[in-house]
């Protein structure tokens, strides 16, 4: 698929493929305040959520080839939706680490309520910008505690001057 990097324009169409990346990564509490109320008092399950092991590839330095790098623990669900305001029943599928079932569930409820024009500025509002900023706040964070163990080597030329092999400065 390609993509327009280049692209000015003021007020992008975000995929699904990216709020699904952002849902996958919400904390808990952000999706139960923004969600919460919209959950279905009995979803109708496609697949309900249940937990299993991923396999984690890597490489050596991004370019090398890939080998199995470990197993992950991952949460699933899909769910349906049919609402008063859609005009068709909706399929909300979610995807995340770890092993909370409310939070794929919710997830799944808001992947089903966006693909809905009448929720989504809504919870374009409420839940995604949330996310994106926690996601950023955490990033900033991690950078400050990795910038914070930053160590500069100096070599002993360096810091004393040039020497020559009887030690002695030139």
């Amino acid at each position: 698929m390609f993509h327009a990097f280049d692209n000015q324009d003021p007020a992008p169409q975000m995929l699904r493929a990216d709020w699904m990346a952002l849902l996958s990564r919400a904390p808990l509490d952000l999706l139960e305040s923004a969600v919460g109320a919209h959950w279905p008092v009995k979803p109708h399950w496609l697949r309900a959520p249940e937990t299993g092991l991923m396999m984690v590839q890597g490489r050596a330095g991004s370019t090398g080839e890939r080998f199995n790098l470990g197993e992950v623990t991952v949460s699933r669900c899909a769910l349906r939706l049919q609402g008063a305001s859609m005009e068709a029943t909706v399929v909300g599928v979610a995807y995340a680490l770890g092993r909370s079932h409310r939070q794929v569930g919710l997830a799944a409820v808001a992947d089903a309520l966006l693909q809905d024009p009448a929720h989504q500025p809504l919870l374009m509002q409420t839940l995604l910008s949330p996310v994106r900023q926690h996601l950023a706040l955490q990033r900033s964070q991690r950078e400050e505690r990795a910038q914070s163990t930053k160590v500069e080597f100096f070599t002993v030329a360096r810091e004393s001057g040039s020497t020559d092999d009887e030690g002695e400065a030139s």
